[in-house]
């Protein structure tokens, strides 16, 4: 990350004089208390949902297909994507065709988490670190997803060119038989939108 507090390759990627999507860097974060995480719906060149904890300053983001599931049994599988500024947990909106990530987004799920992760003295690892280590588990506090969720690394870059992940929810007293809701049909838990709805939004002016 630069000096800026901007992600450098978030930033490389994008032209800020054409997408909505916040530059990051500026002079306001988040108020002290716990960390926070988001999850956003991305109807990109493929749909998919964006798994975002804060950490370090930043959002560390994995890209997850089938989106988190409260069932236990489900294995998501995940791969890490840029890190995100901390402004983008707020983001809801179209990022313009012909941009990086075109297409509409939307904030299906956002709250706090408490890092679970520890070492085997019992030590908490910071949640960084964690990811660095290729584990990390953590306790989501949020609107729809509560309790207990591991990221495990499966695959490192340089076996196959592509890290790999799972997410997984932890078999507590949160968890349930219920997996993922389509995407399509979901609602933010900021505006109880759709992304048809929030895409014929951004079409006709009204943005949010």
């Amino acid at each position: 990350m630069t000096d800026t507090g901007k992600p450098a390759r978030y930033h490389a990627r994008r032209d800020f004089g054409k997408t909505a999507e916040p530059e990051g860097g500026s002079a306001a974060q988040r108020a002290d208390g716990p960390p926070s995480y988001v999850v956003q719906i991305h109807d990109a060149r493929s749909m998919h949902f964006d798994f975002r904890l804060e950490a370090d300053g930043v959002l560390k983001s994995f890209a997850v297909p089938k989106g988190p599931s409260r069932d236990p049994h489900d294995k998501r599988f995940a791969t890490p994507t840029e890190d995100h500024p901390l402004e983008y947990r707020d983001f809801e909106g179209v990022i313009a065709q012909g941009e990086y990530g075109g297409g509409t987004v939307i904030v299906w799920d956002e709250g706090t988490y408490h890092n679970a992760t520890t070492d085997r003295q019992g030590h908490e690892v910071p949640l960084a670190e964690a990811l660095e280590r290729g584990h990390a588990s953590f306790r989501l506090d949020g609107r729809k997803l509560h309790g207990g969720y591991a990221l495990t690394r499966i695959r490192r870059a340089e076996d196959e060119g592509r890290e790999a992940w799972l997410l997984v929810k932890e078999a507590d007293e949160r968890a349930a038989g219920t997996g993922t809701p389509d995407p399509r049909r979901a609602r933010s838990a900021r505006t109880g939108r759709t992304l048809r709805q929030v895409a014929a939004a951004e079409r006709s002016g009204r943005g949010r």
